[in-house]
């Protein structure tokens, strides 16, 4: 897909309206984790260098189309100054908007309040858009996070003026497009997480277009009883056994291997530093839990690592919350970390718990590109397409 991108427009003079994702956790009205406020600050500084001014639309919560005053971007006000280094004044209202006082127009950056107060936001209203595209002269989409959201400020915008991708999107689609879309081979993927049933549409996806799909976390347990394993009381569903055989047959047509724990950490209780032993796979007791991939499994999967160039991850590969139970997470993390370092793996991670493992590794900087986008991340894995991504390239 072609998209524009800052160096494809003259923003000289113009107002550019730009949609950020700055959902940032909040705690007695303070900033807790402003990670996604500083992902912004490249898009920002660079429509300054260029002459434009930027008005920021951003979302906060789940106000569900109404004024939700605990759900005010005013709260998150100071960190944007903090992070940008330049005044930001806050539009109330899109009358305020259309009318902008001397001191509005005065500051370095405009941020309009919640765009989730409008109901004509969630509903992807041309009217309503129409009327945001008014206050603008070119349209920015940094929020690849809300890009598999068909809403005014992400999809309906793009259609009604001139249109481009912002550093943060620019980014994440060009390391998604180097991760499945023509990436260098062999592809290795892993998908980690609890259920099955939230990753079929990925897991299908995948073993058309990887080489080899590493599966860990309670989801590698349903595939373990799908081949008539025992698993004890670990996370499973056994309902989906069907299902993880079905896909297992089709990575098999599709000549991709499918790589699940040859031994595993068992325990009798989910507390951090239970009495644990690690088994052969087949020797699960009938009244322990699977809490972990063994020390086996784990060179398997750094060896096929060390034959990949390129790496998608999604999801832990054991309980990575509490020791010891982190063991196979953090050492295949710091493995894939040590390659790409070298220069010999191109890695991409994203989705929430991949996040926190990879810092809890110490292996995150180390990744050619970490997402933040949840959502967006997985529906593109999917191989879905994403309304504001394609709103951009027509």
């Amino acid at each position: 897909m072609s998209w524009k991108t800052l160096d494809d427009m003259d923003l000289s003079g113009k107002r550019v309206l730009t949609r950020v994702d700055i959902n940032v956790p909040v705690e007695a009205g303070r900033v807790t984790d402003a990670t996604r406020i500083e992902r912004i600050v490249p898009t920002v500084q660079d429509i300054l260098a260029k002459g434009g001014k930027p008005i920021l639309i951003a979302h906060f919560g789940r106000p569900k189309g109404k004024v939700v005053l605990d759900l005010s971007l005013r709260v998150l006000r100071p960190a944007l100054e903090a992070a940008l280094g330049r005044s930001v004044r806050l539009i109330e209202t899109l009358d305020g908007a259309e009318n902008l006082t001397a001191e509005a127009e005065a500051a370095d950056v405009l941020l309009l309040e919640n765009i989730r107060f409008y109901p004509g936001e969630e509903a992807n209203d041309p009217d309503f858009a129409a009327r945001l595209a008014a206050l603008g002269d070119v349209y920015c989409n940094d929020a690849f996070s809300a890009a598999h959201r068909a809403h005014a400020s992400t999809a309906a915008i793009a259609d009604l003026m001139p249109s481009c991708a912002g550093r943060l999107m620019q980014a994440e689609l060009q390391a998604l497009e180097a991760a499945l879309g023509a990436p260098k081979r062999p592809v290795v993927a892993v998908v980690g997480g609890a259920k099955v049933s939230t990753k079929l549409d990925l897991l299908s996806n995948l073993v058309e277009k990887v080489n080899v799909l590493v599966i860990g976390g309670g989801m590698a347990n349903t595939f373990l009883a799908a081949q008539g394993l025992n698993v004890g009381t670990s996370l499973c569903e056994h309902d989906m056994a069907k299902t993880a055989r079905q896909i297992m047959t089709k990575a098999a047509d599709q000549g991709c291997d499918i790589i699940l724990p040859a031994d595993i950490v068992v325990a009798r209780e989910f507390v951090e530093n239970a009495p644990h032993e690690t088994l052969a796979v087949h020797l699960c007791p009938d009244d322990a839990m699977i809490l972990d991939a063994g020390p086996q499994s784990v060179a398997r999967v750094a060896q096929a690592f060390d034959a990949a160039k390129t790496l998608i991850w999604n999801g832990p590969l054991g309980a990575f919350e509490i020791a010891p139970f982190d063991a196979a997470t953090n050492a295949a993390a710091r493995h894939a970390a040590e390659r790409t370092r070298a220069g010999k793996l191109i890695s991409v991670a994203g989705g929430g718990d991949t996040v926190a493992a990879l810092n809890r590794a110490g292996a995150a900087d180390d990744f050619t590109y970490i997402s933040t986008a949840g959502g967006a991340f997985l529906e593109w894995m999917e191989g879905k397409d994403l309304p504001g991504v394609a709103a951009l390239g027509r």
